[in-house]
């Protein structure tokens, strides 16, 4: 399938594809993955893992050319820190800082942490049309139903929410998306798994910020909503971070009241 971006030099050149659902913008994750791909090539290095990585969507960002600068802000012996923006005409539209750390030997005992259980991956989608972003099967209520994109079983339950995310598309022409690349593009999706309810999807994310303690393996990235609160049209919303292995870390993201009428999801 056709990529979201073709590098030309240092600037990034966005196809269709890449449009969101929010109007003719870049969609958040594909910016979030975008962020993640050049701090990654900065950060890593021999036993670091990318632990943190924090995304802020400043602005719309235009489907128009783009470019990204990234910093080092700290390399230690344990922990690296990296900054990214995000510019178009000059401006910066997004930013994103990563913490990478050094792995090590697993202290030994057992630590508490709340029982979460994931459904079954997905059915196999088979072909799927040009115009899809990504393949996510969306599971409601006692997470057993679900179907592909989710909207439906979001929309009609009140319950628990869960997602299996699997990228259909490179993120730039030529280049396999990174693991943690592919964690960062789902990360985005914890805006719409927690914001969503019985009124369909009236929020739309102002950041999310993802945690890891290993990098994903496979093609699926599914999400479990923990939480969600909102008061005067702020959202706050937490996702338990998982693999066809299980759990890999959380993701939490704020969000600003929007016109139900202004979000049209891609099929």
């Amino acid at each position: 399938m056709a990529p979201y971006f073709v590098l030309d030099g240092d600037v990034l050149l966005p196809g269709q594809a890449a449009q969101g659902p929010w109007g003719q913008t870049i969609s958040g994750h594909v910016v979030g993955g975008i962020l993640a791909r050049s701090l990654e090539q900065v950060g890593s290095g021999p036993e670091l893992q990318p632990a943190r990585l924090t995304v802020d969507l400043l602005r719309p960002t235009a489907i128009e050319p783009v470019e990204v600068r990234t910093t080092v802000r700290r390399d230690g012996r344990r922990i690296r820190l990296v900054d990214a923006e995000l510019i178009q005409d000059g401006i910066v539209v997004s930013r994103a800082s990563a913490v990478f750390l050094r792995r090590g030997e697993q202290p030994s005992g057992d630590v508490w942490s709340a029982p979460i259980a994931m459904p079954a991956l997905p059915p196999d989608p088979g072909p799927m049309p040009d115009d899809v972003m990504m393949y996510v099967w969306g599971y409601g209520g006692d997470g057993m139903s679900g179907g592909a994109m989710g909207f439906t079983e979001w929309h009609d339950t009140a319950g628990p929410k869960y997602a299996w995310v699997r990228q259909v598309r490179p993120l730039v022409a030529g280049e396999p998306n990174s693991p943690f690349v592919e964690a960062a593009m789902a990360g985005d999706a914890t805006s719409a798994l927690t914001h969503w309810g019985t009124g369909g999807l009236r929020y739309i994310n102002a950041d999310y910020t993802l945690t890891l303690t290993r990098l994903p393996v496979g093609d699926y990235i599914g999400l479990a909503a923990l939480v969600h609160s909102s008061h005067d049209g702020v959202a706050s919303g937490a996702a338990a971070v998982f693999d066809a292995q299980g759990p890999i870390g959380n993701a939490v993201t704020v969000g600003l009241a929007n016109p139900a009428e202004s979000f049209h999801p891609k099929a």
